[in-house]
């Protein structure tokens, strides 16, 4: 009998995939554990059959081997029948593979065997099963799929008397997962040309079915064995003892049909579930009796409670992003457009100046740009600050937004397109009142690499744009200012140091978990710190610093504030934009 261990629902529960919370595990599986899960994002019960991956990561066959289980389990997802177990999703993580499949409210045929008294089902009973598990092959084979792994643990009974065939695919997945002893079946149950790795088709399923049906009425399996190759050695002898002399009453028709069935040799097997059926059916009795049989019987047993789906879900720790997939890309959109709108605000004076609603206008619709696709962000920002410089129409102007749009496509190339987050991390310094504005941001949304160049970049825009804007977008007064923020090194300082912030932030959090970016914003944070002091202690020789305390207090509360985003919104490895996912 299968071992089931209930999750407390006081203790801390596991989830699965970002999403499934985990209600009960069943410990003994074919080839892994199976989990009954409670789906956070639709709210429903749903079983996961979680196997682990025994094929090396760099192995050359690993990756066609997976990719033919992935074709497989998208065929069987596709099979929609009754007596069918619904596949609804096929995952895969560095160390295991997950079906994620509907639910059945009811037992296993192994569990139901090991309930009843004698550990068979009666004649009638016997009869639902077979009709009801032809009917699902018949319609499998019709559609090109096999199941290969037949036997009491895949087949369940729900409350209503329904039987369904489960893990179908589940053979292709077992080999790829490289169980090569299991050859995709189970000892017991495989017949010989599946064990010997010989050519399958629908007579092995055939074979495995008789099995099951011979020990739903006798109670046993004929050819268990501890390895298949004494199991190939008890079908060759044949079932012993035979059906008549365990059961009288099935001499006859149905020790004819089964025994059919078993043949060894697939070539003189029955060829078909139909007519298996056939023979076997009207001899065992009727399904329509079996089916209320089974319907009284489990029907004895208590429902499983369901959660409640009012329930406390930052106590049963599923991530918020798996509740509202739809709240994190809406909030990176949301804050995509207040900073665009702000920036083009206080830009477009520069660029229209003679046109009285051009900023509003212009700004809201820069915004909505920048929330129907948040990369334009920061695309825009620099479109609008070489047109500022374009509008001078001088030599030197012209040359500048030149350079200005090359080093910034340079930027959107390398960063700006991969992350809904880039162009708000970009902008944050012109948008708030701190040259390290960007480094939070960089750090909590972008990798590595693109969180050293925003970060960098986004103190350098800020020079640009503020000295641009301060002096008009003329160029001698503006190439003044430029000259003088060029040449005091505690600019370079700050721009280094914003870089390497963002840099060191992005690699602690780059396995998403909500308290390693935690730990990645404090250390960002730590540093920017560091800075701080560095520069105003070279202030004290006399050398004049960008950096005030209202400067660092802004960078420091954004800094806290996306350490509270990130323990409300957990774990968000499997929710990020773009390539940029840590």
């Amino acid at each position: 009998m299968q071992q089931t261990e209930r999750i407390s629902q006081s203790s801390s529960a596991q989830v699965l995939l970002g999403r499934y919370r985990v209600l009960a595990v069943n410990n003994q599986g074919g080839f892994g554990t199976v989990n009954v899960c409670w789906d956070a994002r639709l709210q429903r019960r749903v079983a996961i059959k979680r196997m682990p991956l025994r094929l090396g990561a760099h192995s050359s066959s690993a990756a066609s081997t997976m990719a033919e289980a992935l074709a497989e389990a998208r065929t069987s997802s596709m099979l929609q029948h009754p007596n069918i177990v619904t596949m609804y999703d096929f995952e895969r993580d560095d160390s295991y593979s997950y079906l994620v499949m509907e639910y059945v409210d009811g037992l296993n045929l192994a569990d139901f065997l090991a309930r009843v008294e004698g550990g068979v089902l009666t004649f009638d009973e016997c009869a639902h099963l077979v009709d009801s598990l032809a009917s699902a092959l018949a319609f499998a084979h019709e559609n090109g799929v096999l199941h290969l792994d037949i036997k009491p643990a895949n087949i369940m009974v729900d409350r209503t008397g329904t039987v369904k065939l489960a893990d179908f695919g589940m053979a292709s997945l077992a080999s790829a997962a490289g169980y090569g002893g299991a050859r995709g079946g189970t000892v017991g149950y495989m017949p010989p040309e599946q064990i010997t790795g010989d050519l399958v088709d629908e007579r092995t399923d055939i074979f495995s079915l008789a099995v099951v049906v011979w020990q739903a009425l006798t109670g046993r399996c004929p050819f268990a064995a501890q390895t298949a190759e004494q199991s190939l050695a008890l079908i060759e002898r044949g079932p012993s003892p035979a059906l008549s002399r365990l059961e009288p009453d099935l001499a006859g028709r149905v020790e004819e049909a089964l025994l059919h069935a078993l043949d060894p040799n697939p070539a003189t097997r029955t060829a078909s579930v139909e007519r298996f059926t056939r023979e076997l059916i009207p001899a065992l009795g009727s399904p329509t009796e079996g089916a209320a049989s089974l319907n009284d019987l489990l029907n004895q047993a208590e429902p499983d409670d369901e959660p409640d789906a009012e329930e406390d879900w930052e106590r049963l720790q599923v991530p918020l992003p798996a509740r509202m997939p739809w709240l994190i890309p809406t909030c990176q959109r949301i804050l995509a457009a207040l900073a665009t709108g702000w920036f083009s605000y206080q830009l477009i004076p520069y660029v229209v100046p003679d046109v009285s609603n051009a900023p509003l206008v212009g700004a809201l619709v820069l915004a909505g740009a920048s929330a129907a696709w948040p990369p334009l962000s920061g695309a825009l920002a620099i479109a609008l600050t070489c047109a500022a410089l374009f509008v001078q129409r001088t030599t030197p102007n012209i040359a500048m937004a030149l350079i200005v749009s090359s080093m910034g496509l340079l930027w959107w190339a390398i960063s700006g397109r991969r992350s809904y987050l880039s162009g708000p991390a970009l902008l944050g310094p012109c948008c708030v009142p701190s040259p390290f504005a960007s480094v939070g941001l960089s750090a909590f949304g972008l990798g590595p690499a693109s969180a050293f160049f925003t970060g960098t970049g986004g103190f350098l825009f800020w020079i640009l744009t503020s000295s641009g804007m301060e002096a008009g977008f003329d160029f001698d007064l503006m190439g003044l200012l430029l000259r003088q923020a060029i040449t005091t090194p505690q600019n370079w300082i700050i721009a280094l140091a914003c870089g390497m912030a963002a840099l060191v932030g992005s690699l602690i959090s780059q396995k998403r978990t909500s308290a390693r970016m935690i730990v990645g914003q404090l250390v960002s944070c730590l540093m920017l710190v560091g800075t701080y002091v560095l520069v105003t202690n070279m202030e004290n020789d006399g050398i004049q610093s960008t950096l005030g305390i209202t400067s660092l207090v802004v960078a420091l509360s954004l800094g806290a504030t996306l350490c509270i985003v990130c323990a409300l919104v957990g774990d968000t490895g499997q929710y990020q934009e773009g390539d940029d996912q840590a």
